[in-house]
């Protein structure tokens, strides 16, 4: 009873700098009010700039406001630390808005959504790509293009993912010197799938690719209503030999699928090195190795034995990024000071990982990646399928004058990994500096470039503030092959009239708003990383930009307020810009994506599980302990306490229903309270629900849910039914596993598993049943012999200067299997652990959930 009966799409480019209108309208053909959606796809990199539906001669138009306030305002639009979204993550590359409305009988509506974005240049070629899915034929339906470059144009192609040989026809495209436009509008009849069926054909992306005509060295300078851009890619330089170091995660998580594209990729790459180039392979886990203790020439025989060595790495272990790359930074340095490497190169690392780190903070990893490279190489990060922490190597790579990129799990992962080497390993200049007149612009954006590679551009614009352009003077200079690259030449005003003649000109500002989109673009990017003031003004900068422009970026959002209805006023909802890190939180809730929780111990694995069963994994020695501590029902633990760095934990015990006929009592941990006093923060985990409390608030989480609350202090993860992670900044890391039990089971109820992942910046002081043991435990076995059961002989076990008798047993490790666990061999330590903790098992108890011993 709702026809879509007109989608259009327009697209106008001028000078790279695209502007996208999305127009859908619809009829209520039902004789009572209908909900009518409205649904398009629109590229991540771009800024929606305006939405408005028309509804029966009414005009409702979306304003752009500061994020936070949006939030405030409209709480009822917002879930806890998420906005309620008219924005969703849409694969790798694009975003959907959709929003819907309810309408009267008979009556239309026409939705406009409005978005720009700065086209970037890579391998050649800029892309407009339309992603159209109007999922019925539709009586009107449009995409039209316009491109617009002064420079003229060196080719167009356009074609669609659903075009079939007789829609082929349909596209039709004219271009001149330097306009193209390129249409396509099919009839209701050429859509259809087959006659009379109601399925359509156009389902996918409409993709434009062009490259310009590039004459001057100089690049091309554009001028219009007081602000410049000036594109720089100058022709036939020749390329600058790379040294780079190749640093390979081959943890544990990395196994299979990943680990195979990742060497089939590095085979392709490496046989793609350049005869001049300079490389080495580091592969890691908890232990570095190399192959090489320098870097080689790639001639054929080096690579020959290079692609045999890839052969040989194969995944287990742990994720030491610290000292893997510190290793690759330290080789370059050293290879550079003994004159190894051509003086006119350029350095780089290329690190692959799929996980966190298991040794050092994020934040201490950085800041040691930092110092050692010193602004003298580039790092490119390419974190590697959805359990990565993409903000951590983002901000390494922009401090250290490299990009990240995320690979996404599929089976063209080796192409997305050859792509991105493809993109940056043909580096034609090093330190390019753009240089105008300072008494003639100002508000300039980037304009210093470690690198320029082949086959994409540098953009730079800025504001004149003197329009006497006879003086307006434009200076490139950079460090090539073999000679330094120099160049400068007279700017000028363009008559667009003259070179568009007849042509009503799409948007005169486009220079202003390229340059406020650039802008905005990187002053994000620069409040990532660098003092809190640096970032704090970064930040300001983007969202005062932000809301000026009407752009929405990830500091605003654009209320959409809908027309009330007979049931009352709709809700406004809130349509916000995706960061990565947003995108792949959604991405992992969309795919009811599992995060691997388990990955072979490197340092020791601490955890409790089951009826009260202790386990201290030893990785060192592959060999573990168990114990069981045994207590009334309602008993509360300590598990860890530290008091120099203000961290407790303590765990409360519940019984059975009832008492099993065996006669036993078996006790399960119900209840957790954790408490960072230093950061302000407590958590308390039941097997109903999860509260936070900081600052004077409470936030509840359900275990039935699946969400991510990301502090200044604390971040959560929680996956529905199954984990909690909780990471306290800059300390420790822990995960709590949730057990169901039927809800009728006589006997049985659910409890609580407690894991500790990561402990190593705890202090000295730390203790409780799990804290003492987080520095290590030194113990000998010896007189093996048969014990009560022939499959778990006794043993002496020496520790703590004591003889223990103990049995060979196994406990269970859930993380990996939440309903079987994994069997763990351990030194079973009897009589509630005596012998092996420090003091009686009653003195870690405690009177409630928050108290220390």
């Amino acid at each position: 009873m709702v026809e879509v009966y007109s989608v259009k799409v327009d697209c106008a480019v001028t000078s790279r700098f695209a502007h996208t209108v999305m127009t859908s309208r619809a009829l209520n053909k039902a004789n009572s009010s209908q909900e009518i959606f409205f649904e398009v796809q629109l590229p991540k990199t771009a800024f929606i700039v305006n939405f408005s539906m028309e509804i029966d001669g009414e005009v409702y138009v979306g304003q752009v406001k500061e994020k936070e306030k949006a939030k405030k305002q409209y709480e009822k639009a917002v879930s806890t630390g998420q906005t309620a979204g008219l924005v969703k993550v849409s694969g790798r590359n694009m975003e959907t808005f959709k929003v819907s409305v309810n309408i009267a009988a008979k009556s239309n509506v026409t939705f406009i959504l409005t978005y720009e974005e700065l086209l970037q240049r890579k391998l050649g070629q800029y892309e407009i790509l339309t992603r159209v899915k109007p999922k019925q034929p539709v009586q009107e339906f449009q995409i039209v293009t316009n491109i617009y470059e002064p420079q003229g144009l060196s080719y167009v192609d356009a074609h669609a993912t659903f075009l079939s040989n007789e829609l082929l026809p349909l596209v039709e495209k004219t271009v001149t010197d330097n306009k193209a436009h390129i249409s396509f509008s099919p009839t209701m009849d050429e859509q259809r799938k087959c006659p009379k069926c109601d399925g359509t054909l156009i389902d996918g992306d409409f993709i434009i690719k062009y490259d310009v005509k590039r004459t001057k060295n100089l690049g091309d300078v554009q001028i219009v209503n007081g602000y410049f851009v000036h594109f720089f890619a100058p022709l036939d330089l020749q390329r600058v030999p790379k040294n780079v170091v190749f640093v390979i995660d081959k943890s544990g998580s990395m196994g299979g699928e990943k680990m195979e594209q990742t060497l089939l990729a590095l085979d392709v790459i490496l046989k793609d090195l350049y005869e001049e180039d300079h490389f080495a392979l580091i592969q890691f886990s908890n232990e570095i190795d190399t192959f090489r203790t320098s870097l080689i020439k790639a001639t054929k025989e080096n690579v020959a034995e290079a692609t045999g060595y890839v052969k040989t790495i194969w995944a287990m272990g742990g994720t030491n990024i610290n000292d893997a790359v510190l290793s690759g930074v330290n080789m370059l340095v050293k290879d550079r000071q003994e004159k190894k490497l051509p003086e006119r190169s350029v350095d780089m690392i290329i690190l692959l990982t799929d996980g966190m780190p298991s040794f050092r903070s994020t934040h201490m990893i950085q800041e040691n990646v930092k110092s050692a490279i010193g602004g003298n190489m580039s790092l490119f990060c390419l974190g590697f399928g959805n359990d990565v922490d993409y903000s951590f190597l983002d901000v390494m790579s922009k401090e250290n004058k490299g990009v990240a990129r995320r690979i996404f799990q599929g089976s063209d992962a080796v192409v997305q990994l050859q792509g991105f080497y493809e993109e940056v390993a043909s580096p034609l200049l090093s330190e390019v500096d753009l240089r105008y007149p300072v008494n003639t612009v100002d508000s300039l954006t980037t304009n210093h470039f470690t690198q320029l590679y082949n086959g994409s551009e540098i953009v730079v614009a800025g504001r004149l503030t003197d329009n006497n352009l006879d003086n307006f003077i434009v200076e490139v200079f950079g460090q090539g092959f073999e000679e330094d690259f120099q160049v400068q030449g007279q700017a000028s005003a363009m008559d667009w009239d003259v070179v568009y003649p007849n042509e009503e000109y799409i948007f005169g500002d486009f220079t202003e708003r390229l340059w406020a989109y650039l802008t905005i673009q990187q002053l994000l990017e620069k409040s990532k990383s660098g003092t809190p003031e640096e970032k704090a003004n970064a930040t300001a900068k983007a969202l005062d930009m932000s809301l000026h422009y009407s752009f929405v970026t990830p500091l605003t959002s654009m209320v959409v307020t809908k027309p009330d209805t007979k049931d009352g006023p709709d809700s406004p909802a809130i349509a916000d810009k995706l960061t990565e890190e947003e995108r792949q939180q959604a991405e992992r809730v969309a795919h009811r994506y599992v995060p691997p929780l388990y990955v072979p111990p490197l340092t020791p694995t601490y955890l409790v599980d089951g009826d009260p069963h202790f386990m201290i994994e030893l990785p060192d020695k592959d060999d573990a302990l168990c114990f069981n501590i045994n207590d009334e029902p309602g008993t509360i633990f300590n598990l860890v306490r530290d008091p120099t760095q203000g961290i407790l934990v303590n765990g409360q015990v519940i019984g059975d229903k009832k008492i099993a006929p065996d006669g036993k009592i078996n006790t399960y941990f119900c209840r957790f309270g954790i408490q960072h006093r230093t950061l302000g923060v407590k958590l308390e985990v039941s097997t109903q629900d999860i509260s936070v409390f900081q600052d004077g608030k409470r936030v509840t989480l359900l275990w039935s849910d699946t969400a991510s609350l990301k502090g200044p202090n604390v971040d959560l993860f929680l996956t529905k039914d199954r984990s909690l992670t909780v990471t306290l900044k800059d300390s420790v890391k822990f995960v709590i596993l949730l057990h169901k039990v039927w809800e009728k089971h006589p006997y049985h109820r659910d409890y609580l598993g407690f894991y500790t992942l990561d402990s190593h910046l705890l202090s000295p002081s730390v203790h409780g049943l799990l804290g003492q043991f987080y520095h290590g435990i030194e113990f000998e076995v010896s007189d093996l012999r048969p014990g009560e059961v022939p499959e778990k002989p006794d043993a002496t076990m020496s520790v703590k200067g004591q003889q223990l008798n103990v049995t060979r047993g196994w406990q269970r490790d859930f993380r990996s299997d939440v309903k079987n666990g994994r069997k763990v061999p351990c030194w079973f330590v009897h009589s509630n652990g005596t012998g092996l903790i420090d003091g009686d098992a009653a003195d870690y108890v405690v009177s409630s959930l928050f108290k220390t011993v």
